[in-house]
């Protein structure tokens, strides 16, 4: 890939082929080179950083600003209304320290632990479900409801919302125009704000009632950066979950070898899920960086204001940093990846995914023993997006007749 001048037309590696399979593509971008300045699908520009050093390194360097203020030429990239965008995702280190205390009052360690139970019978109780269908869609059935049951529970969502609330949210992702976007986020926005109120009136055991009474000092989470972190949590953590645990069911079914092993061994369970977080983690980039000052990476300088998209998925198959990226293995002995991010914008719910994957994984290689897809891999079809790699639908049969059959 050639260097090109800021006034000429920009590659853009974003194509159909890319998004259908983005690991070559990666793999070629690392190879030209440590910064690229390419074109979105939309046609903006942004520099695209596919190196797993240099992704760990910058992610955690304070010039390099999440706050869309600092962009020079006004950020044209998707952005939500300001009374969902007052998150952690977009606001540096001062405001960012600020509302993760307020937040981490509601994410102990103990009351995540304290939820085990709880997953672990919505996924026996969906496991049921799959197993009556006989034949089914994974996604539908399983990946989706258990994190949005387990989310839904910790926030007090009723369950008739849980389900528009990630209609919504898909929509919003992968909009067909851009009136579906509007009208997602209003829909999304008005559910909350009722959420809240109802919270307000009317204060439980949940996570929204100790967000709304959460104190720092003296100090208290503003109305929109409160609608704005309940939309965080409850969207990262419905999405990335179940497409984790779509997408780490293929990995497995194409690696039967290790999935044996791993059934004998529920003791790996654990590594196995680390393993599927750097290799099929579906969220393929970092929230942009706009540099507060020109910065230079790998001999490229970028100037101030422009837009930086930190690549995940290239890190975590980074030859420079793994050996043979490009092969999955349950046995893998260094656990370390990007998948969950780094420096002050780690991931806030990462205890909670782990744990809902572990007992997911582990519920379902329990009960299905024979479980196995109804189409060839190569038919399955994913999420057309550049920033994230996610199923549309797993077709799967159970093999439950068959336990029945062995029983009688």
């Amino acid at each position: 890939m050639t260097r090109l001048s800021r006034d000429e037309k920009l590659p853009q590696p974003f194509d159909s082929a890319f998004l259908a399979d983005p690991y070559p593509g990666y793999a070629q971008l690392r190879e030209y080179g440590a910064a690229h300045r390419v074109a979105l699908p939309d046609g903006s520009p942004i520099w695209f950083v596919p190196g797993e050093a240099d992704v760990r390194d910058w992610l955690t360097d304070v010039r390099l600003s999440v706050n869309k203020a600092h962009s020079g030429i006004g950020y044209k990239g998707f952005s939500l209304p300001p009374a969902l965008d007052a998150n952690l995702l977009n606001v540096d280190p001062d405001d960012h320290l600020r509302l993760r205390r307020l937040v981490s009052k509601a994410f102990t360690p103990r009351h995540i632990e304290d939820l085990r139970g709880n997953v672990q019978a919505a996924a026996d109780r969906l496991a049921d479900d799959l197993a009556e269908q006989g034949t089914g869609d994974l996604v539908a059935t399983f990946a989706l409801p258990l994190p949005l049951m387990v989310i839904g529970d910790m926030f007090a969502v009723p369950e008739t919302d849980r389900h528009a609330f990630a209609s919504w949210v898909n929509t919003m992702l992968i909009p067909e125009n851009l009136h579906q976007v509007t009208e997602a986020v209003d829909n999304i926005h008005g559910l909350l704000v009722d959420l809240v109120a109802t919270r307000r009136a009317a204060p439980g055991a949940d996570m929204l009632s100790t967000l709304i009474a959460a104190r720092d000092e003296g100090d208290r989470l503003t109305e929109d950066e409160l609608v704005s972190l309940a939309f965080l949590i409850l969207m990262a953590g419905s999405e990335n979950v179940q497409h984790l645990i779509s997408a780490g069911m293929v990995t497995l079914l194409q690696h039967p070898e290790q999935l044996v092993e791993l059934r004998a061994d529920p003791s790996l369970l654990a590594s196995a899920v680390e393993e599927l977080l750097r290799y099929a983690h579906p969220n393929l980039m970092a929230i942009r960086r706009f540099p507060t000052e020109a910065i230079e990476i790998g001999g490229t300088r970028i100037p101030p204001g422009d837009t930086v998209m930190f690549c995940l998925a290239s890190a975590n198959r980074d030859p420079e940093r793994y050996v043979s990226p490009d092969r999955f293995d349950i046995y893998r002995a260094d656990k370390t990846h990007l998948a969950l991010g780094h420096g002050v914008h780690y991931c806030l719910g990462a205890p909670l995914a782990r744990m809902e994957l572990q007992i997911a994984f582990g519920t379902l290689l329990r009960r299905f023993p024979d479980l196995a897809l109804t189409v060839p891999a190569s038919q399955l079809e994913w999420r057309s997006s550049f920033r994230s790699r996610a199923l549309k639908a797993l077709p799967v049969a159970t093999g439950a007749d068959m336990q029945r059959l062995r029983r009688s």
